[in-house]
């Protein structure tokens, strides 16, 4: 058929259907004809998500190598390259990793569990508990410090409560996230695209809760999808600690202190029934044994409760406030308490401790150290331990100077000594005072008095000054892994700006969207998705405000739902865990491969960019 045999009302229609196959071709044609540094960007990054996906090789040297090829390749100067160290948002979160030491040296990280979280029913019980209050705190919060708070909190409960920490871990950052969309402060995606709202548009900035017209219905969609879905499509590592039948068993006594928060609980209110790996087996309290303990017994004062249990929850027991080992040679050691740790040491053949109990060994006298627990391959120990008579092979957990198990590790008293990390007994005379500074720091930013980081950094060093924590505990508190690959991705990110790569392949695929604002709608938030997933969020928001502008004045509609759209967009990053630094954070606390956030991020990227196109048009029309 020939265009010169139709009637021009036909033609007319033909031409009007031409551009679209036409942006097709130009589209393609374009990104075709992208200079070199683009093509290798594209493929750096390609190489890395493969390389990831499979996941042999560990994210940081992954992502440090894709750095180091556009570095040497000239696509990348050295100061793009390794500016991401020096960038405000992965400052703030290493020094995030010392105020939260501070919490846990305190007994702080403690107290949120037992305050915020208590006791879950199930797992979508626990999952919502968790994610309530995290979503509520990260719309008026950086999301960041809201997630290194709860973090070890969040691990700390799930081996509480024998839970699967992967299946809590990838919902806490979604929380944070999701909560992060329901108001203009919520994260700095949103104060960025405000900003260039006013800067580059006459429209008037956004109010405070615009946008939770459509941050709630994504708070409420993350919520039910996690609850469906996170029980199939969330793995579920658990540690090694799964079953207690073929471990040494400790047997340790616990003394209810004066004063005790704990008592007038019942043994279930205090957390004490169902440790992991671990039981009370009787309760003495005035003379008087008490076996078989009910879970509504109440505690009193100076009771000595004897557990049984494996070495994690004896060292959880020694962090629990209120609670203080029975043996009375603990008080007599010679370094002060915040001095102390925990090691483990084998009894051998030739020790002086053999055939004698551990009243009459001596033990503190000899080794300036004490005894909390004994273990004797897998058999129960129901003496008191000042009555075990000691055997070879028998297990000590003892309390001594950091220095024990360097000093005795050659000794002949002992088959094998070796220190306990993270078992230090928490200072909890300084708990208010950490929980005072992390609260200080919360009320400084929420008020605009202090950036994030100025804060972060003021609370970090009160926490070292107070002496809520060491400065050696503190240097090992920061995870080096998050920080290079949250620096590595800002680097990466640079090379999609710096190449040309990002701008044109984003154009080039608005271009598709056939007149339609609805359509282009779509396209702007998954194009805006997908950068965000390669890089950061920052950085494809400013990518993407021109080209959205654009697409929204050549079809001649208002830009207002566009803005709307590039903010949730770019601030709703769940297929990668690069793509957002709480992914991050939470990727080695949950055990997680990098395939484990497509899995699940995936289909809740689609059904976010559902509700989104679908509300956003309604409330601010086109």
């Amino acid at each position: 058929m020939h265009c010169r045999n139709l009637s021009p009302n036909s033609k007319r229609r033909i031409n009007d259907g031409l551009p679209a196959w036409g942006a097709a071709i130009t589209a393609w044609s374009n990104i075709a004809n992208m200079i070199w540094e683009a093509w290798l960007t594209l493929g750096v990054i390609a190489l890395c998500f493969g390389t990831m996906v499979t996941n042999r090789i560990a994210p940081d040297i992954v992502m440090m190598g894709g750095v180091t090829i556009l570095l040497v390749s000239g696509v990348l100067s050295p100061a793009e390259a390794l500016g991401g160290l020096a960038n405000e948002g992965l400052i703030t979160v290493a020094v995030l990793y010392v105020v939260v030491s501070g919490l846990q040296e305190t007994g702080g990280i403690a107290w949120i569990v037992q305050s915020l979280l208590g006791r879950p029913r199930s797992l979508a019980n626990a999952q919502l508990k968790m994610m309530t209050p995290v979503a509520a705190l990260s719309a008026f919060l950086n999301n960041t410090p809201v997630v290194a708070v709860f973090l070890p909190a969040i691990k700390e409960w799930a081996a509480l409560h024998r839970m699967s920490v992967s299946k809590l871990m990838i919902p806490l950052s979604y929380a944070a996230i999701a909560g992060g969309t329901c108001t203009l402060i919520g994260t700095s995606t949103n104060l960025v695209v405000n900003g260039l709202l006013i800067s580059e548009t006459d429209l008037p900035r956004l109010a405070m809760f615009d946008i939770a017209w459509i941050g709630v219905p994504v708070v409420v969609a993350v919520f039910c999808y996690l609850v469906a879905v996170s029980n199939t499509l969330l793995p579920d590592r658990r540690p090694a600690i799964g079953d207690f039948s073929n471990v040494r068993e400790y047997t340790v006594e616990m003394l209810v202190e004066p004063a005790s928060p704990l008592v007038g609980k019942s043994i279930e209110e205090a957390n004490l029934r169902r440790l992991p790996g671990m039981y009370l087996i009787e309760v003495e309290r005035d003379q008087h044994v008490i076996t078989a303990v009910s879970p509504e017994e109440r505690l009193r004062e100076h009771d000595r409760l004897v557990f049984v249990g494996v070495v994690e929850s004896v060292v959880h027991l020694q962090k629990i406030r209120g609670l203080k080992p029975a043996t009375d040679q603990v008080f007599k050691l010679d370094p002060p308490h915040r001095e102390r740790c925990l090691s483990e040491a084998v009894i051998s053949n030739s020790s002086p401790l053999v055939g004698k109990n551990v009243r009459e060994g001596q033990f503190r006298t000899r080794y300036n150290a004490a005894i909390i627990a004994v273990a004797r391959n897998g058999v129960k120990i129901k003496d008191k331990i000042g009555d075990i008579v000691l055997r070879p092979g028998d297990t000590l957990l003892i309390v001594s100077h950091p220095w024990f198990a360097e000093h005795y590790r050659n000794s002949r008293d002992f088959f094998l000594v070796s220190r306990l990390d993270n078992a230090r007994p928490p200072r909890h005379e300084r708990g208010v005072l950490a929980m005072g500074i992390l609260g200080a720091m919360v009320v400084s930013v929420a008020l605009g008095w202090l950036s994030m980081l100025q804060a972060a950094m003021l609370a970090a060093g009160l926490m070292i000054v107070t002496r809520c924590t060491r400065g050696s505990v503190a240097r090992n508190a920061v995870d080096w892994q998050v920080l290079i690959v949250i620096a590595a991705s800002f680097a990466i990110g640079n090379a999609l700006q710096k190449s040309g790569a990002a701008g044109t392949i984003a154009e080039q695929l608005i271009g598709l969207s056939a007149g339609m604002p609805w359509l282009a709608l779509t396209i702007v938030y998954l194009v805006t998705s997908i950068f965000t997933a390669l890089a950061t969020n920052n950085a494809a928001a400013v990518v993407m405000f021109p080209i959205a502008l654009a697409t929204a004045q050549s079809l001649n509609v208002s830009f207002l739902p566009f803005a709307i759209t590039l903010m949730i967009a770019a601030s709703a990053a769940f297929a990668t865990p690069i793509g957002y630094q709480t992914n991050l954070m939470v990727f080695g606390a949950g055990g997680y491969r990098f395939s484990d956030y497509g899995r699940i991020g995936v289909p809740l990227t689609a059904l976010i960019c559902f509700i989104t196109v679908l509300i956003t048009p309604l409330v601010w029309p086109f």
